[in-house]
């Protein structure tokens, strides 16, 4: 099938206009909560790396130059508890979101393979296995969908967009078992790719004083990264969205075949953001002050959410609070209206799966000024 023949979902974000502009009717304006999209400046170093990168008259290297790969083997060493990756199996992307999108693709899976994906989930997984022929299944259990066979790859997603779940150590290495126990049976390789962007953004423990696990911890692959990758990006602990700055790592093999079907196609990161991507990833600074000002904002509203009514579950880490009215149940686009009254617009559950049709997801991407506006709508103040 593929990009030209499959059928894709609605784009659904197009399907929240309306409530967009109901709340943008409110007397004291719009509060958009809507949508994860970072709103604090650019750190100073991550600019000025730029700024000195911007002489850039050649083409720049699909691979990524050096410094950015032991970059990023650095920071997985320091912040992720991950010593020792080969700088070989390190590969900008064009943000995270182009390579969720296109990894079924680039694998080469099509008709007849299986992807699966959380049972609540950011809708890119769903979409990239349809853009390859491939079938996407939602789960929430995929170590038995594996042991039933026809898997080819399976996405992880921790901190889990838009419900915060985080997996641990266990969980993480009962996946990659399960994956490996698969491709010895089948005779055919099972990838396991998770998505870990919002790993510097983590609220509750243990999770906050011992970091949230990546899947190529050591702990989860005994030492092996073969069949794994990690996918990261910069655009939430370091406000570079616009930058489109972002990178996969782990098994050298997968990265290598990556890395050639990226050169045909011309799949290339600039390179000034190669270099601001390489100076961010240095400072670890700037991500503490980020990850505070996320941390007030998340306290006021969700003190704001838990006083009018409502309760907030999961939401360990990441940029949002999964909401839901604290008594009864409520189809998550009346509770989409009922925000929108107030000028305050989320995004409905709906978006991320049927089982999340009963809550909706708020952003702590708004400034504190507009933070501190929505708390008040909500609580009457």
């Amino acid at each position: 099938m593929g990009l030209l023949t499959g059928t894709l979902p609605d784009f659904p974000w197009d399907t929240l206009v309306p409530y967009a502009e109901r709340a943008r009717a409110h007397e004291r304006g719009l509060v958009d909560l809507s949508v994860g999209t970072p709103v604090d400046p650019t750190p100073a170093v991550v600019r000025d790396a730029l700024a000195a990168a911007a002489d850039s008259p050649g083409y720049p290297l699909t691979h990524g130059t050096p410094a950015l790969r032991e970059a990023v083997v650095a920071w997985f060493a320091r912040r992720r508890s991950v010593p020792g990756l080969d700088p070989a199996a390190v590969l900008p992307t064009v943000g995270s979101k182009e390579l969720v999108a296109l990894l079924p693709s680039l694998l080469g899976l099509g008709a007849g393979d299986v992807v699966l994906h959380p049972a609540t989930a950011y809708p890119t997984y769903d979409v990239g296995a349809r853009l390859a022929g491939a079938t996407p299944e939602p789960t929430s259990d995929p170590v038995a969908r594996l042991a039933e066979g026809g898997v080819r790859l399976v996405w992880l997603n921790s901190p889990g967009n838009p419900d915060g779940r985080v997996l641990g150590v266990d969980e993480l290495r009962a996946v990659v078992d399960a994956a490996r126990a698969a491709a010895e049976r089948e005779g055919a390789p099972v990838v396991v790719a998770s998505d870990e962007c919002y790993a510097e953004l983590a609220w509750d423990e243990p999770w906050a004083s011992s970091g949230v696990p990546s899947v190529l911890d050591p702990r989860v692959t005994g030492g092996d990264l073969t069949g794994l990758l990690a996918v990261y990006s910069l655009s939430k602990q370091s406000n570079l969205a616009g930058y489109r700055a972002a990178f996969t790592a782990g098994d050298p093999e997968l990265v290598g075949r990556l890395l050639e079907t990226r050169k045909h196609a011309g799949m290339i990161v600039p390179g000034p953001v190669q270099a601001a991507t390489a100076a961010a990833l240095a400072d670890d600074e700037h991500v503490a002050e980020q990850r505070e000002r996320y941390r007030r904002r998340r306290q006021v509203l969700r003190a704001a959410f838990e006083g009018a009514g409502y309760a907030v579950d999961g939401s360990h880490a990441g940029l949002y609070l999964w909401v839901r009215p604290e008594h009864g149940a409520q189809d998550c686009w009346v509770t989409v209206g009922d925000l929108a009254e107030l000028g305050i617009l989320v995004a409905p559950g709906a978006f991320y799966g049927a089982r999340a049709a009963g809550h909706v997801r708020v952003a702590l991407t708004a400034t504190d000024d507009r933070v501190a506006e929505a708390a008040a709508r909500l609580t009457g103040a």
